[in-house]
């Protein structure tokens, strides 16, 4: 079992190097992708090797039934003074920091006292808007954590196991962390109850609503569609055309907030890269884990196609880039054709423009893929992601050819194009 203790290594990472920054440190994802984990578990036991005394660390998981009263402020602080060192720094951990009333002025209080270096986590997105560090005063530091990468499960497995065989339980069966251990028909049924009884339980209960009629066909909708280019439109005719429903935008925005907030899901826009300007009507949905989208198909539709540009746009987001749907437009004298780029990835002052393909021996696949990125005429660098491809280059138009295995497992890439 302790083989499979993931050590989340760029996460704790980025905590140690926020430690006392004056900030509250806001640890934000999906839930059951490790959060808790990071900060009780692997952050404390940092702490405790380096010089803090247990008694400096101030612990409440405040979805604990026996920490429920610790929802209310007074109580909050009440606990938090009694347990507090005066004459040193004390560390505060709160899991699911959304549950405490009144949280954003409660913990800027203690930030003020001067004594406090806070580590909170939560479940909902919206910590990860600029909104937050604005109720903070700009005190809020947010580390977005994903569930686990292809290449975090592969360091795991690759003693008795090799590359294809672990790809092909990820995109089955994704990263929450808890069900890596299990056998695959327990996966399945893990995923299904954790979709259900978790997920899905938390959004209903939030919203009051009554019915999950609309938020299951709408999560099976866009779990159908995953890396296909649609709008509210489209979705609202699926609904009248299949499920005999007639909703409206605004519900329909509504229910694809609720699922974006949980982090369940992620929207990618569409983007005119010759025009530099976004066509909000029009995006991509993307999971935040395949486990989770397939398991609500009841594991039917894995097209690997699919799965793998989503995959590719988890490890993009997981690194640190927004990522938008490219669009260029190409014009003649007698034509005028809209050709895709899978993603337009921006870190820093750097964008990348990517392609997704399962292979390209054929010409004509080949043509397909690379004709949107020969379109673009500007000097950042054209990527083709390809699942089996053996090594780096670049072709004469000065396309990058990178193997998916590459793309997932080493960040050599990332240093040999950006320059």
């Amino acid at each position: 079992m302790s083989n499979f203790v993931f050590q989340r290594e760029k996460y704790l990472n980025q905590l140690i190097r926020k430690m006392n920054n004056g900030l509250i440190k806001i640890v934000a994802g999906l839930r059951r992708s490790g959060k808790s984990y990071l900060i009780f578990n692997l952050f404390k036991n940092y702490l405790l090797m380096n010089d803090y005394k247990e008694e400096q660390i101030i612990e409440i998981q405040l979805d604990h039934f026996s920490n429920f009263k610790y929802q209310n402020p007074e109580e909050f602080l009440n606990y938090v003074y009694s347990k507090s060192q005066n004459n040193r720094i004390n560390v505060l951990l709160v899991d699911e920091i959304q549950l405490l009333m009144h949280f954003v002025p409660v913990l800027n209080e203690l930030l003020s006292k001067g004594n406090y270096d806070i580590y909170v986590t939560g479940s909902n997105s919206k910590f990860l808007s600029s909104d937050v560090v604005t109720e903070f005063r700009g005190r809020g530091d947010v580390i977005h954590l994903f569930p686990l990468s292809f290449k975090e499960i592969w360091e795991k497995r690759k003693e008795d196991s090799n590359v294809l065989e672990v790809w092909n339980e990820y995109f089955e069966y994704g990263g929450i962390p808890l069900i890596v251990k299990l056998p695959n028909e327990d996966k399945k049924i893990f995923l299904k109850s954790l979709i259900n009884e978790t997920y899905f339980k938390d959004i209903v209960e939030r919203n009051k609503w009554t019915k999950t009629i609309v938020l299951d066909e709408l999560t099976d909708i866009i779990a159908s569609n995953i890396g296909c280019i649609t709008n509210l439109s489209n979705i609202k005719n699926t609904f009248k055309s299949v499920h005999n429903l007639d909703i409206s935008n605004y519900f329909l925005s509504k229910y694809i907030e609720e699922l974006k907030n949980s982090f369940l899901i992620e929207e990618a826009i569409k983007f005119n890269i010759k025009g530099r300007k976004y066509v909000t009507s029009s995006f991509k949905y993307f999971f935040t884990d395949m486990g989770l989208r397939n398991a609500r198909l009841n594991f039917r539709q894995t097209e690997e196609t699919h799965i793998m540009e989503n995959v590719i746009y988890n490890e993009l987001r997981s690194r640190g880039y927004l990522v938008d749907v490219g669009m260029v437009e190409q014009r003649t004298s007698t034509n005028y054709n809209q050709l895709e780029v899978d993603f337009v990835a921006r870190k820093h002052d750097q964008i990348l423009y990517i392609q997704s393909a399962l292979n390209i021996d054929d010409p004509l696949k080949l043509e397909q893929e690379t004709k949107s990125l020969l379109n673009i005429k500007d000097a950042f660098n054209k990527i083709v992601i390809v699942k089996n491809y053996s090594k780096m280059k670049r072709d004469e138009n000065g396309i990058i050819y990178i193997g998916l295995f590459d793309f997932l497992l080493g960040e050599d890439w990332e240093k040999g194009i950006i320059f």
